[in-house]
């Protein structure tokens, strides 16, 4: 075999890499191509949430700074979209203080929703003498004595998109939405408490943050 042999064989072998990468990039433009024109006409829009009332049937706190908790909430969610539906999987939801998870997570049903449906939870939060950091139980003291508590009520977990029979992949869902509970100057006892016989229940309407990622 001659050098110029050798040499037409490289090129070749060059040209036949430069075929496959570009076929390789052809095919990866076109895919995504493609989701962007179904997200143009899909338009995907994320759930709506809404945490309409909560009811406290204890909130104590009790030294050292230890607090127990027990409410009932009621969250609605909204689906916008009118191609699309939405399923919920591995929801949980629970209550913090100023960034300190006061409850333990409540897992919600398995739900699916369907073109602009609603779907409605009403879960029970428990916390059973939560350790608080030191800080925040002045700062309970402080709501107490104003008669007021700011609290999140937070959802978390995963959601997948429907459209037609294609089922998308799992998407991260987190929720907040934010609580302003009102005690007035019912059932203090031994600091902030709301005993179980004098339960409050409170009409919020209160718009929730939401965010979904992959």
């Amino acid at each position: 075999m001659t050098s110029k042999d050798c040499g037409h064989d490289d090129d070749d072998k060059k040209d036949t890499g430069r075929r496959i990468v570009g076929g390789i990039v052809t095919f990866i433009v076109l895919v995504l191509l493609v989701i962007f024109i179904i997200w143009l006409v899909l338009r995907p829009t994320k759930p709506r949430f809404i945490l309409q009332d909560a009811t406290i049937y204890a909130f104590n706190l009790t030294t050292p700074n230890l607090l127990t908790a027990t409410f009932q909430v009621t969250i609605s969610s909204r689906n916008p979209n009118n191609r699309i539906g939405v399923y919920y999987e591995r929801l949980d939801v629970y209550a913090s203080y100023h960034n300190q998870q006061i409850t333990l997570p409540t897992r919600l049903p398995f739900a699916y929703q369907g073109h602009k449906d609603i779907t409605i939870w009403s879960p029970f939060l428990y916390g059973n003498s939560v350790p608080i950091a030191p800080y925040l139980g002045s700062s309970l003291q402080l709501d107490q004595n104003a008669g007021l508590v700011f609290m999140n009520i937070k959802v978390n977990g995963r959601v997948k998109w429907k459209v037609g029979t294609w089922v998308s992949g799992k998407y991260h869902l987190n929720a907040n939405c934010p609580a302003y509970i009102t005690f007035g100057n019912r059932g203090k006892i031994n600091g902030f408490n709301v005993a179980s016989a004098t339960a409050v229940k409170l009409q919020l309407s209160s718009g929730c943050q939401v965010d979904v990622a992959i």
